[in-house]
């Protein structure tokens, strides 16, 4: 998750989307944070044991510089990470 060789979830990515980059719009720093959350996403999911493989995680930043973080699912991961989210969703009383 963090670099080329680290145990974990498929790489992370840097996309570097076509668009129109805007002058003084700060870029790095959106996607440094985006880097940051990734990595924090990614502990979270080995943490509660989600299958590496069916996981991507990709690192971008947003028209206005922000950052952004692109989770990638394979159809069984999807089905794990909604059943953690309800399970979650229950033990703080928001289940509904």
């Amino acid at each position: 998750m963090c670099g080329p060789g680290d145990d974990g979830f498929e790489g992370e990515t840097a996309d570097l989307e076509a668009g129109i980059w805007v002058r003084g719009v700060d870029y790095l720093s959106g996607w440094r944070d985006a880097r940051e959350a990734t990595a924090e996403l990614g502990e979270a999911l080995r943490l509660v044991g989600l299958e590496a493989a069916g996981v991507r995680l990709r690192v971008a930043s947003g028209a206005d510089g922000s950052g952004v973080v692109r989770l990638e699912l394979s159809a069984a991961s999807a089905r794990e990470v909604a059943m953690l989210a309800r399970v979650t969703a229950a033990r703080l009383g928001r289940a509904g």
